[in-house]
């Protein structure tokens, strides 16, 4: 059982509380929750920004990264004042001072096959806001051998996408859910997917996406409303559009 949720935090969360779809016990159950986040980049800021404020109990943060100037355009967890600190330290400072009711453990490292589920262990909630495809297949097998849901998310220049996985469970229809490769059954060859620093991108769509995949999370540890599974969504900022598209198990 979680400790019950102190006079500050009640008064911290009342807009949560208020809420019938979550109430004192959704809030509760996101004091509890044991959150696991892949960077503490583009993605990572708004998702570390939001589960914070929202009383997420534990968080964790993998970068190996440290904070330079040509990514505060869109890394907005990160300042000015920060530059040449590693990532995971800048991202301990922010949620220090946003809300001292959450534990923050920063690990400098990357997640690869070989350490994922060493991570992975004693976190309820993995959410992938790389920007690689070996990071991405790593954590969605990852987070399947564990049996716990991942929140996976993209970006490039204006456009992004996110999903949510839960492949060791079944649909409504009795089938198993789909997985990350049944998606991406595998990873486009080199150089067809540039980098940001290559092809560029504009800061608040790191927002848009990573702020979309922090609200999955809520949903995914309080039990409102009805997740991604099964359905990517996909955001075009220059048309300012989303469009779902549905996906399924792949047969054999």
């Amino acid at each position: 059982m979680t400790d019950p949720l102190s006079p500050e935090e009640i008064d911290r969360y009342r807009r949560h509380i208020v809420l019938a779809e979550i109430g004192g016990a959704g809030q509760q159950k996101l004091k509890a929750a044991n959150v696991l986040i892949v960077g503490a980049g583009g993605l990572g800021a708004p998702v570390i920004q939001y589960l914070a404020a929202a009383g997420i109990g534990h968080i964790g943060v993998l970068d190996d990264d440290t904070v330079s100037l040509s990514n505060l355009q869109r890394q907005v967890i990160h300042d000015t004042a920060g530059l040449g600190t590693a990532k995971i330290d800048s991202a301990e400072a922010a949620v220090a001072r946003l809300n001292p009711h959450v534990r923050f453990s920063g690990m400098p490292e990357r997640l690869t096959a070989e350490n994922a589920l060493r991570l992975l262990a004693g976190y309820d909630l993995l959410i992938d806001g790389s920007d690689n495809f070996d990071t991405r297949y790593a954590s969605a097998d990852a987070a399947e051998a564990a049996r716990i849901p991942l929140v996976t998310g993209a970006v490039g220049r204006f456009d992004g996408s996110l999903t949510v996985l839960k492949p060791y469970e079944a649909g409504p229809d009795g089938a198993l859910n789909p997985g990350y490769r049944d998606l991406f059954p595998s990873a486009p060859p080199p150089g067809v997917v540039p980098a940001c620093a290559e092809a560029g991108i504009v800061g608040a769509l790191t927002g848009v996406i990573g702020t979309l995949m922090a609200m999955e999370a809520i949903k995914l540890v309080t039990g409102a409303g009805e997740p991604l599974v099964g359905r990517l969504l996909l955001y075009d900022g220059l048309a300012a559009r989303f469009e779902t598209l549905k996906y399924r198990r792949r047969k054999g």
